[in-house]
């Protein structure tokens, strides 16, 4: 068990800085996620963690120790990478053993340490089998054990999940789960994927072009983004983003954009005629029935573009005014191009951005 500190962490390579100023507190035990488009730093970070890069300046400290000199082997971390890299000769037992063979330890206490983390990873059938043998969630869970058996006080995974197809990778994000819930250690993931950072994290930490945009739960990036990034880049799909105009009277607040103005209750941040940034969550669309729930006034006519039935949910795309509207219904909704509907709009979720800094109005 272990806290991770980054105290100011950056990483040159030659003149550019890829990695600016990181800073992040991680608990004991807790699952952080890592995450951001191709690019962002998020996995030099985690080399760096272990071992892997070197640190152009800044501190890293695990449970209170400085690493920053310190070889990746004494760090008692333990990596999982995208690639497998599985010993294709050894079976899986001896996959899993190699590290504590090399390690010099005691064929009963390997035997131990192997067949507890095969229970945890429900691979005891396939102890004798070499990886050819297996499926691919069966290879990526091989590989989680060679870091379980070393009973690390860190796990570090970087994108362990992204070759794998789609059922696959929902059933690992249980058993990563699971596996976390079973073993209490403090995990370090890295994804570009934001639905595996919303559903693993205990908090996620959004990167873009090396600067850590926004720490916190996942409930709290998605409902207070801190930022523009932030608010596009979580959530599918993407949140609506339109420009607004606000007005602040003495008869109440009010909001206007597509050519129609909604009363709503504005932040202290916004001042009358301001020009701003108006984000709409695709689920804050409402129809039928949660209408009632709305006011009148915050109900619209959408031309629909096109829909799409996904499960018991369905995705409609309709223009209001100029501009082109994504709703997450509930239910499945059919509805010809061209149709109009009547949707409600639920404004007590609006989030509203500086146009100029791309900061939210609090």
């Amino acid at each position: 068990m272990a806290q991770v500190e980054l105290l100011d962490i950056c990483k040159r390579f030659g003149t550019t800085e890829v990695v600016h100023n990181a800073n992040l507190s991680i608990g004991d035990n807790e699952f952080i996620v890592l995450v951001g488009p191709s690019g962002c730093g998020k996995s030099t970070i985690l080399r760096m963690i272990a071992g892997l890069e070197t640190i152009s300046s800044g501190e890293i400290r695990i449970n209170d120790r400085k690493v920053n000199e310190v070889m990746p082997k004494d760090r008692d971390v333990a990596m999982v990478f995208q690639n497998y890299a599985l010993y294709p000769h050894m079976s899986v037992f001896e996959n899993m053993a190699f590290s504590l063979k090399m390690a010099k330890l005691g064929k009963n206490e390997i035997r131990q340490k192997v067949d507890k983390a095969a229970d945890i990873l429900e691979l005891t059938p396939y102890l004798h089998r070499k990886p050819a043998a297996l499926s691919g969630g069966q290879r990526q869970r091989v590989a989680m054990g060679r870091a379980i058996v070393r009973s690390p006080s860190v796990f570090l995974f970087d994108e362990p999940l992204s070759n794998l197809d789609a059922q696959l990778r929902t059933q690992m994000r249980m058993e990563l789960k699971k596996m976390h819930l079973k073993m209490k250690t403090t995990t370090i993931y890295v994804t570009h994927d934001q639905i595996e950072a919303m559903t693993l994290a205990d908090r996620i930490v959004i990167l873009k072009d090396g600067r850590v945009q926004q720490v916190g739960t996942p409930v709290e990036v998605y409902e207070r983004p801190d930022n523009r990034f932030v608010a596009s880049f979580i959530g599918n799909p993407p949140i609506n983003m339109l420009e607004a105009v606000v007005h602040r009277a003495g008869d109440g607040d009010a909001i206007s954009f597509c050519g129609l103005t909604f009363p709503v209750t504005l932040p202290d941040g916004c001042k009358d005629q301001d020009q701003v940034l108006a984000g709409i969550r695709p689920d804050s669309i409402k129809r039928d029935g949660a209408l009632a729930a709305l006011p009148e006034q915050w109900l619209i006519d959408g031309r629909v573009v096109v829909s799409e039935i996904v499960g018991s949910q369905s995705l409609l795309e309709f223009t209001l005014g100029e501009a082109s509207v994504v709703a997450e219904l509930e239910g499945r909704v059919t509805a010809a191009p061209g149709q109009t509907m009547k949707l409600g709009l639920n404004l007590e979720n609006l989030l509203l951005f500086d146009p100029d800094t791309e900061q939210a109005i609090r």
